[in-house]
């Protein structure tokens, strides 16, 4: 049975949704999903109905309200000639709320702190990425889409820690809001510290095509398994 609440933050820093697992008295896997900016909870947690029912999960929402029901993790901003920058302390904040978020719900929702996987989109697969270069202990699998690395966000942690780490990162090829190129660019992070990753390219701008999709549900299947 699929159960959905809307919480604030007296057990999370973030609202969000959830959706409980299955299984019985059993401490079940976590997929905490960070949409992209301007979007909001509801966005990657429509992907819920497709997920397998033994994963609990739960979809923040960014505390930076930026437009009718669109939030953003961190600003970004354009001066007059169109270069673009952002607010990194915030990110780096937000990062680190991303981390307390994981240690809540192993708390609150009887989850198992070894089956740790992380979803984000766009600003939120940054900040995933983030995560979970920055604190690998707390993570294993990181699903990010339509994102990239950003070293001024990540403190890599030594090698041996990112070995148990593994990514599904795919981007579009026709993207006009984060190139393509610069994403897959800064997959270097992930070669020089030898972690686990496949890269998928798709025909299409900023979002998630069906075969990206069906491809991402594949591999989360094979990654993310029931203790039943």
């Amino acid at each position: 049975m699929e159960i959905r609440l809307r919480l604030m933050s007296n057990k999370l820093p973030f609202y969000h949704l959830v959706r409980k697992s299955t299984l019985e008295n059993i401490p079940s896997p976590l997929l905490i999903m960070v949409h992209g900016y301007g979007s909001n909870e509801k966005d990657l947690f429509s992907f819920s109905r497709a997920i397998p029912s033994h994963i609990t999960i739960v979809s923040l929402r960014g505390d930076i309200e930026i437009q009718n029901n669109g939030y953003a993790w961190y600003n970004i901003s354009l001066d007059f000639n169109g270069n673009k920058s952002y607010d990194i302390t915030k990110a780096q904040e937000s990062r680190d709320k991303i981390v307390t978020c994981i240690d809540k719900c192993v708390e609150t929702y009887n989850i198992d702190n070894k089956n740790i996987n992380l979803m984000g989109f766009s600003q939120g697969a940054m900040l995933v990425n983030a995560v979970a270069l920055s604190y690998p202990e707390k993570v294993n699998n990181v699903i990010s889409l339509s994102g990239a690395f950003d070293p001024n966000i990540t403190d890599v942690s030594e090698i041996k820690t990112l070995k148990k780490l593994s990514f599904y990162v795919s981007h579009g090829t026709q993207d006009e809001i984060l190139p393509f190129e610069l994403s897959k660019q800064s997959l270097e992070v992930l070669d020089k510290n030898k972690v686990n990753y496949i890269f998928e390219e798709y025909p299409i701008g900023h979002g998630v095509s069906p075969d990206n999709f069906k491809s991402m549900l594949k591999w989360m299947s094979k990654k993310i398994n029931s203790p039943q």
